[in-house]
């Protein structure tokens, strides 16, 4: 099976080839994307929601209509292109709550980035990973590197994926987390310092110059 040409592009060498009105290109350029919008929908589909609406729903509408209206699309980099994809599922989502919720008020048009403070301030402090320069707060905030965490993030087990998400995306205190999971609040807090350090060791690569931009 041939290797793909398309896997160590940066998304910025994707979108000038996917212009190049060759269908393959641009189709190459939103599966690497999807682990992205994954990641926002997830939180942008708060817990009160997921009963109706499921994050993945929310992706595949938003890939169609930026498919749709890729022509539409006038930025030429990565940060331009993932804000524009951000607004296009911003605006599904906001679409879904006046669906599910009428004219309920939600917190939707928020900025949401890949992650908030590690601590609750109901609990004690929770162990942190060794220091690698960046808190768990800011790996997870640095919005530039967006794509490149929802792509260490996909890589985590299951376990480890899920415990940042609860944690650092639904903004979830401990005690929630761990019900969640089926775990106790220690285990759960030990789980989510190991996931922690994972994502720091896959993203090490990048902070070094190894990765793509």
């Amino acid at each position: 099976m041939p290797v793909n040409s398309t896997d160590n592009l940066s998304l910025t060498e994707l979108l000038v080839r996917a212009r190049g009105n060759d269908p393959h290109q641009l189709d190459a350029l939103f599966a690497q994307c999807r682990n992205f919008l994954s990641i926002l929908a997830r939180a942008q589909v708060e817990s009160w929601l997921r009963a109706k609406v499921d994050a993945s729903d929310l992706v595949q509408q938003t890939l169609l209509e930026a498919y749709r209206d890729f022509h539409k699309f006038r930025g030429n980099t990565e940060g331009e292109w993932l804000a524009w994809l951000r607004q296009i599922l911003t605006h599904n989502a906001a679409n879904f709550v006046r669906h599910y919720h009428g004219t309920a008020k939600r917190q939707l048009h928020r900025e949401v980035s890949l992650g908030l403070p590690g601590n609750d301030s109901n609990g004690p402090p929770v162990p942190q990973p060794a220091d690698t320069g960046e808190s768990p707060s800011q790996l997870l905030m640095r919005k530039e590197r967006e794509w490149q965490i929802a792509e260490a993030l996909a890589q985590l087990s299951p376990d480890h994926r899920e415990v940042i998400l609860l944690r650092n995306l639904e903004r979830l205190p401990f005690d929630e987390v761990a019900a969640r999971m089926n775990r106790t609040r220690p285990a759960a807090q030990m789980l989510w310092m190991r996931a922690i350090q994972k994502l720091q060791e896959l993203l090490a690569p990048q902070d070094s110059g190894g990765g793509t931009s």
